[in-house]
């Protein structure tokens, strides 16, 4: 089969399509023939090892010190089984599904095996296997934040980059969940935030939030640049910040300011739950959730999906897609 791999962290070039062995599913695993992928920060990170302040040693220790240890990046898929392992019960043969690898990777690939027990679950009928590739990523990371944060309906919410992956998510799924929602965004992503339901739009070339007198329950910063030193007399009593990205300066406050105030900071990776994923798939069926997607590449050409990643100015998702057809 044909992956899209990468022998050394850089920029986008180190990326090489390559003709590598086609895996076969264990006893518990589906193998999903892939029609669609993601190229999303999260790639661009582990690509580029372009890290939050102070994990730099730490990202090689986990995805490998002298070169990469996954050389197959991709952590969304949508696609339809294919095979299935002896012991699978819950999925069939040509069944069209989803799914989530998130730190294992490995879905910039034509195929991809994952554990029936993972997550993976059917896809919605009413999207397609490119919106359905970019539920997982930004979708589980919102949901696992705001159950951290203990979000509460009647709440009021800040998301900071409401227009990115996680930031589109956020906003729909804190909508959902009976929230005051004000989105902050660049001026050209305005009418895209307020299609996806926030109450509110910040532009933030025009007007800075955590100067305009307004407090919040919870602050989302999926961006980095609401720190708890800038943002926290926007917080209520009470108030939460989610830092989605931050660095490792940011973190070693948690307990201070968890020890000095009512506020909390809330920060790490989001845990991955195959349940996340079929609730997602619910919402995206009963028209509550859809992903936003801002472009489309084809598989042949990942490198320049990363390119427009890495300018860090997407919209939503960027989508790879794959041809099926004649696949060995």
């Amino acid at each position: 089969m044909k992956a899209i791999v990468y022998e050394r962290y850089g920029p986008p070039d180190v990326l090489e399509l390559k003709a590598v062995e086609k895996p076969t599913p264990k006893d518990n695993e589906v193998l999903i023939r892939t029609h669609a992928t993601t190229v999303t920060s999260g790639d661009w990170r582990v690509r580029s090892l372009d890290v939050p302040a102070g994990f730099g040693l730490i990202s090689r220790l986990v995805f490998g010190v002298s070169g990469p240890r996954q050389p197959i990046l991709g952590t969304e898929l949508a696609g339809e089984v294919e095979s299935i392992g002896k012991d699978v019960r819950n999925f069939k043969v040509g069944d069209q599904v989803f799914a989530f690898s998130g730190a294992g990777m490995g879905c910039h690939a034509e195929y991809k095996c994952i554990p029936e027990d993972g997550a993976v679950a059917l896809k919605p009928p009413n999207l397609t296997y490119d919106e359905a590739a970019a539920i997982s990523f930004g979708g589980t990371t919102a949901l696992d934040f705001f159950r951290r944060g203990k979000l509460q309906s009647g709440e009021r919410v800040l998301v900071n980059g409401a227009s990115g992956g996680v930031g589109t998510a956020a906003v729909q799924l804190a909508k959902h969940f009976g929230a005051d929602v004000t989105g902050v965004c660049s001026t050209a992503n305005v009418e895209l935030v307020i299609s996806l339901g926030a109450n509110h739009v910040i532009d933030y070339t025009k007007e800075d939030f955590t100067k305009n007198g307004e407090t919040y329950d919870v602050i989302v910063d999926t961006v980095g640049t609401a720190q708890f030193s800038r943002s926290k007399g926007s917080l209520k009593e009470r108030g939460r910040l989610l830092l989605v990205l931050g660095g490792l300066p940011d973190m070693l406050q948690i307990p201070w300011v968890s020890m000095t105030s009512s506020k909390k900071i809330i920060a790490g990776p989001a845990t991955e739950r195959a349940e996340d994923l079929r609730f997602l798939a619910e919402l995206a069926q009963a028209g509550a959730f859809k992903p936003v997607i801002d472009r489309r590449y084809p598989f042949e050409q990942i490198a320049e999906a990363h390119r427009y990643v890495d300018a860090g100015h997407k919209k939503g998702n960027v989508v790879i897609t794959l041809e099926q057809k004649n696949k060995t």
